[in-house]
């Protein structure tokens, strides 16, 4: 039997296999690690629905001649569920009292839903919330799944995007022990979450960059490989996050100001860099 992946012929050599369930099972299992997900299948031509799914698995290979399996990668399949969750979004608005009230768990057997669990267990619950009428509201929701969406679509622009915001939330960290020490307690916290909320944004964004086949990977940050320099960041982050929760002003401020600030800073302009130079 012949194998085929995207039209492609797949040197893959059957073992135990005895079925395309079989085949089908060990493939996925391969795909997780490839930033893929299965998407269609034809069995000699003949394209398997939803429909006769089951039954194709049963299928004995010995009487296959080709069979051809088609992926998609996760972050088109996941900006394919945004887009249907800006649609519900919209259904949830219109519906009517009754159908509200069991809109959320309808939506949590959707395809979309299922992904979101999966890809982004955040927005899962956020839409759970929203859909249950609870949260801060569709609006509020909306906005959060378009920002996502234009992080998938277009990672270098939602990066050059994030420019004004980096320098802002830079500026109130480096401001940040003298908010604590004069009381500005409110100041002080929305602070931090929003210096949280841009760094995870950040991170979102560099993976998407890295799946789009920007060398992500191979940069340096302050002469130190990336991927040290976020284990390092993501280290002293955590550290600054606890300091918040056991009010330990002392060292909320020094970690802010002189390691959280600048180093956000570095990260994003190396970042903006590498993305300027592909452009060129």
């Amino acid at each position: 039997m012949k194998i085929r992946i995207n039209g492609v012929d797949a040197d893959i050599q059957l073992e135990t296999e005895k079925n395309v369930g079989d085949i089908l099972c060990a493939l996925d299992a391969w795909l997780k690690g490839t930033g893929h997900r299965l998407s269609g299948m034809s069995i000699d031509g003949e394209a398997v629905s939803a429909d006769s799914i089951e039954i194709c698995f049963s299928r004995n290979i010995d009487a296959i001649n080709t069979l051809d399996i088609y992926t998609t990668p996760v972050l088109q399949l996941f900006a394919e569920s945004l887009v249907n969750t800006m649609q519900d979004i919209n259904a949830y608005e219109s519906a009517a009292f009754e159908e509200k009230s069991r809109f959320a768990e309808q939506w949590k057997q959707s395809p979309q839903a299922l992904m979101l669990a999966e890809n982004s267990p955040e927005l899962f619950d956020w839409a759970s919330r929203t859909f249950s009428g609870e949260g801060s509201g569709p609006q509020a929701f909306r906005v959060l799944v378009e920002e996502r969406l234009r992080e998938l679509q277009d990672p270098a622009a939602e990066m050059d995007r994030t420019g004004p915001l980096v320098s802002e939330v830079c500026t109130r960290l480096e401001e940040l022990p003298l908010d604590i020490q004069t009381g500005k307690d409110a100041r002080a916290a929305e602070t931090v979450r929003t210096f949280s909320g841009v760094t995870e944004k950040v991170f979102r964004v560099i993976n998407v960059l890295k799946t789009e086949g920007f060398p992500v990977e191979g940069m340096a940050v302050e002469n130190m490989p990336i991927t040290a320099y976020i284990t390092e960041f993501n280290t002293a982050l955590q550290e600054l996050l606890a300091a918040y929760e056991q009010h330990d002003t002392v060292l909320v401020g020094d970690l802010a100001e002189y390691e959280m600030a600048p180093r956000l800073r570095s990260l994003h302009a190396a970042v903006a860099g590498l993305i300027t130079r592909r452009e060129l």
